[in-house]
């Protein structure tokens, strides 16, 4: 998961891009970038940490032009924490192009292999994000041969990487001397929203991952972008699209629904904060029926993703809803944080309790999901320290049991929690008294109820049902070892490989 954001306006962008980042630094923590564009000139500054320690005034005075493209990253399978994987990133053949990317390529090793063996490209880390930005280079240089590029050329471009890549990518890129791109893979897996300022002169465009980051920046939403579909605004800022893939259909994420994204971000027709509300109902519901026996005397959630969900699901029970845990705003999202042992020493910075509103009581607490158990299995015991006298706890998603490949940080079976447990077993790992799971099919209505002409989600992280049907029991063991190091020295050999057979081959 990560925050991409693409701005073509008719003065400086740099702080538009700069406040864009603060509003979706929630979706990436460990670096951040921003490239902007000056005619065919690129000004570049990046970093590790948070946005507002990457850039400093001196950096935002380089950063000159009126269109430019921003990220914010955070790390997933088999990547890196280094400065040299922070996006977005730059190629100078055949034009020189910048590429931001949220998301997950799932072929990125035979992508490699095609792009130095056969496209004689260079991949200098770890990163899908630069095989993608290869890709796409190599497609425009195929197609462009003329030397000059038109719309023709560059969307036919975008239908060469759809052929190429699969997986998940919401991507925006900025091609110097031309404009402004951003396209989003056949399956619409990851959320990018259009806006427009129709106010201005010519009229401006912004392209991000969350509609938030639109209403912030003053802009209009005008739409989603639609699965397979690009999007250019040229030099004169007009905007131009084109249906770039063969077959596509909107399959979004649901777990943008549940955790991911802002409560105030409406992505593809859903709205997060009514989505929310809808689950603490389910929830509430699921409670009536099956778990009627609990004597519950307070509703508590886990701030802050699930407070829309807690509240409903307090109100529809009638029993009272409190704030139980203070959050200290200056330590990061702990699900986001890459490492196990950093995530568990964050909780008790991050959270503290209000004794009084625990002592003596039968708690309920309520949180948006259980992934690795680290963050609840603390919290449940803060709620023991704090006097509860039993502590019951809800999760308004299903057990997360299976790796998510498409972009979250999860894709080890050994760390999720739900991974061939019971729920009684679950909630003996995290010291509950009682454990009150969502079920699947009540979430997936939840979310489709404001947009029904939704046919289906990416629920793979819940039901093991992978929407590219390219993921198979082999991919999952080897992102595992990729994520363990045990493949790192195979990468190298395989390189070494791939030289000496491109060297034997020139020779």
């Amino acid at each position: 998961m990560c925050g991409v954001i693409g701005v073509a306006a008719n003065t400086s962008v740099n702080q538009l891009l700069y406040d864009g980042l603060m509003v979706l630094q929630h979706r990436g923590q460990d670096a951040a970038g921003i490239v902007t564009a000056e005619g065919a000139r690129f000004h570049m500054h990046k970093g590790q940490g948070l946005a507002r320690d990457v850039f400093r005034t001196r950096d935002m005075r380089n950063l000159l032009g009126n269109i430019g493209v921003a990220h914010v990253r955070y790390p997933t399978a088999g990547s890196a924490s280094s400065s040299a994987e922070s996006q977005p990133f730059y190629v100078n053949s055949p034009f020189g192009i910048v590429l931001g990317h949220n998301g997950n390529l799932t072929n990125t090793d035979e992508l490699k292999r095609a792009l130095f063996a056969e496209d004689l490209r260079h991949v200098n880390t770890n990163s899908d994000s630069e095989v993608l930005l290869n890709v796409l280079a190599h497609e425009l240089q195929v197609k462009g041969r003329g030397g000059r590029l038109d719309l023709n050329t560059i969307f036919s471009a975008v239908s060469g990487v759809h052929a190429r890549c699969r997986g998940a990518y919401a991507v925006v890129a900025l091609i110097a001397g031309y404009g402004l791109l951003a396209f989003r893979d056949p399956h619409g897996i990851r959320p990018l929203v259009i806006g427009m300022n129709e106010n201005a002169n010519p009229p401006e465009y912004i392209v991000a991952s969350e509609s938030v980051a639109i209403d912030a920046l003053g802009f209009k939403i005008l739409r989603d972008v639609q699965p397979g579909e690009a999007v250019f605004v040229d030099e004169n800022r007009r905007l131009h699209s084109r249906q770039c893939a063969n077959a596509s259909a909107l399959n979004p994420c649901i777990f943008e629904y549940v955790y991911l994204a802002r409560p105030d971000s409406v992505m593809d027709g859903i709205s997060v904060y009514k989505t929310r509300l809808r689950m603490g109902v389910s929830l509430a519901e699921k409670i009536k029926r099956e778990f009627s026996h609990l004597k519950i005397d307070v509703v508590i959630p886990i701030p802050d993703t699930s407070r829309p969900s807690a509240l409903q699901l307090a109100n529809h029970l009638g029993v009272p809803y409190r704030e139980g845990f203070i959050k200290n705003r200056y330590i990061g999202r702990t699900f986001i944080m890459p490492g196990q042992a950093l995530r568990k020493k964050s909780v008790r910075q991050k959270l503290n309790a209000i004794a009084e509103e625990f002592k003596d009581k039968n708690v309920l607490l309520v949180d948006d999901s259980i992934v690795r158990g680290t963050t609840s299995r603390e919290i449940v015991q803060m709620a023991r320290d704090s006097g509860a006298a039993r502590v019951f706890f809800a999760s308004a998603a299903p057990p997360v049991r299976y790796p998510n490949v498409y972009g979250i940080d999860m894709p080890t079976r050994a760390e999720l929690l739900a991974y061939g447990r019971s729920d009684e077993e679950i909630a003996r790992e995290i010291g509950s008294d009682a454990l009150i799971y969502q079920d699947i099919d009540a979430l997936v209505e939840d979310v489709k109820a404001e947009n029904p002409a939704i046919r289906d989600f990416d629920t793979s992280c819940f039901d093991g049902r992978y929407i590219t049907g390219d993921v198979t029991p082999e991919y999952l063991d080897y992102i595992e070892a990729l994520r363990n190091g045990d493949v790192q020295q195979k990468a190298i050999e395989t390189q070494q490989l791939d030289l000496n057979l491109v060297s034997g081959a020139r020779a």
